[in-house]
């Protein structure tokens, strides 16, 4: 890890919707420390800021993929770059997914919106590991079809065998398919709670029904892993922006066992 940024080029740019693009950065000379899928890189702005973003595929070469949805001034500027343009990159931050306890169990990813971008990785290596792993179902959340990301990638991990389900909340004309809540599709695919380890991201409401429904439905809230969000500014577990009761989420997270997050998502505005 460092706390200084190193400089990344970005090699490729890919429009996911109207306010979300993939950039592909690769490092101009030394490259930050190998990440693992769940953790995440502040990448700077030049001129405009930093901001945490999860990476959203890893590449050879060192080379880091990182979705970023425009919402502010600096990812405004972040979702404005080209190819050949300069970021700075400094990490790798925070906690990442426990693929580890998911070994010989089936694997059910659950997104909402953006969400499946930090969710990406692990798709892709549950995929590349068939033997290690058991059932994959992806279940995906999004506000109208336009906000789905990565819809062509869909296809490809239905035909390599995950089991992916989409629902929308407004569908727009012509639509077919589901319409409602992500939970709504936890009874359309085939897992059991005794062999299933759950690994939940998105907004904090979706995260807290979608884990109650498979608490109610029997997978013990130690088998449910969940990345949550908040206002990350150093990413190095000092500045306390990114607290959560006891944790700090840069440093704690921002993948967390629900069993630890359950009760302190349950203290309004905590």
């Amino acid at each position: 890890m460092t706390t200084v940024p190193l400089p990344y080029r970005v090699t490729a740019v890919s429009a996911e919707t109207a306010d979300c693009v993939s950039l592909e950065v690769a490092p101009v000379g030394r490259a930050l420390p190998e990440f693992s899928p769940g953790r995440f890189a502040m990448v700077y702005a030049f001129g405009a800021g930093e901001v945490p973003i999860s990476v959203s595929a890893i590449g050879d070469g060192h080379r880091l993929t990182h979705t970023v949805r425009a919402v502010g001034a600096v990812t405004g500027a972040l979702c404005r770059l080209r190819a050949g343009d300069a970021v700075g990159l400094r990490g790798p931050y925070g906690v990442g997914w426990d693929l580890g306890a998911a070994a010989g169990s089936d694997v059910l990813v659950v997104a909402g919106g953006i969400g499946l971008a930090p969710l990406r990785p692990v798709v892709r290596h549950v995929l590349d590991h068939p033997g290690h792993y058991g059932r994959l179902n992806v279940l995906i959340g999004a506000r109208t079809p336009q906000d789905l990301l990565y819809g062509e990638e869909l296809e490809r991990w239905r035909r390599a065998s995950a089991r992916v389900e989409v629902t929308v909340d407004r569908p727009g004309p012509g639509r077919r398919g589901s319409v409602g809540v992500v939970t709504t599709l936890l009874d359309r695919v085939d897992w059991r709670p005794d062999r299933t380890e759950a690994l939940l991201c998105g907004p904090e409401v979706m995260i807290r029904h979608t884990a109650g429904a498979l608490l109610d439905r029997g997978l013990p809230a130690q088998r449910v892993q969940v990345s949550l969000e908040r206002n990350m500014r150093c990413g190095t577990g000092h500045c306390g922006h990114c607290q959560l009761g006891p944790l700090l989420l840069c440093r704690d997270g921002p993948v967390v066992g629900y069993d630890r997050t359950r009760p302190l998502l349950a203290v309004r505005e905590l």
